[in-house]
């Protein structure tokens, strides 16, 4: 009786190695294939940790009640958020070749260097601290936002470079098919040519 107790927890504890297994295998997955989203998830958040590490609660609502652009840092997470949504509902949108030439890359461009753009302004209209010069949470604000920004442009040019070599390579293969189709079908009518002969 202890053996078969031992095995069958054995089993068990095998099924859960395994079932961690798959689950760590899968997000790996995501992680490497799909860094857009990864990008936007990061995107999301970070700003927003960042601001509420550097105020509190009831800090930030005050902030949103008296908003100033030269004295409020709110409006950068939001900044983030309106950019990672618009970039996140044109890659669901776009499929293969919408991605590698059109509209993906463009968006994500034009959205980008458009908030580096307000956040630039932003960052040297605002106002300093009692110090005379930024807190190092501000600057890590100001610089996530523009150092994630540049990272959409270049992981959207990596995708759309990807689902271009996707595209030459289908292509070529549909080249290829249909040349060896027609090869075949001439290569039959000369042999039937001959065999009339």
């Amino acid at each position: 009786m202890g053996l078969i107790k031992d095995e069958k927890s054995r089993r068990v504890v095998l099924r859960g190695v395994k079932t961690l297994f798959f689950l760590i295998t899968m997000l790996a997955s995501l992680l490497v294939f799909s860094a857009p989203i990864l990008l936007v998830i990061a995107d999301t958040l970070l700003p927003c940790a960042l601001l509420s590490a550097s105020f509190p609660l009831k800090s930030i609502s005050s902030h949103l009640q008296n908003y100033d652009f030269r004295y409020s840092l709110v409006d950068i997470p939001l900044i983030s958020i309106i950019r990672s949504a618009v970039i996140l509902c044109v890659y669901c949108f776009c499929d293969g070749p919408k991605r590698s030439h059109g509209p993906y890359l463009g968006i994500t461009s034009l959205c980008s260097l458009v908030s580096v753009g307000i956040v630039s302004l932003k960052a040297s209209s605002y106002g300093y601290g009692e110090q005379g010069c930024f807190r190092p949470i501000e600057v890590a604000l100001f610089m996530s936002s523009i150092v994630l920004a540049v990272g959409h442009i270049v992981v959207a040019y990596r995708t759309s470079c990807r689902e271009r070599r996707k595209l030459l390579i289908y292509k070529i293969d549909i080249e290829a098919v249909s040349a060896c189709h027609k090869g075949i079908t001439t290569y039959h009518k000369l042999l039937q040519q001959v065999r009339v002969q």
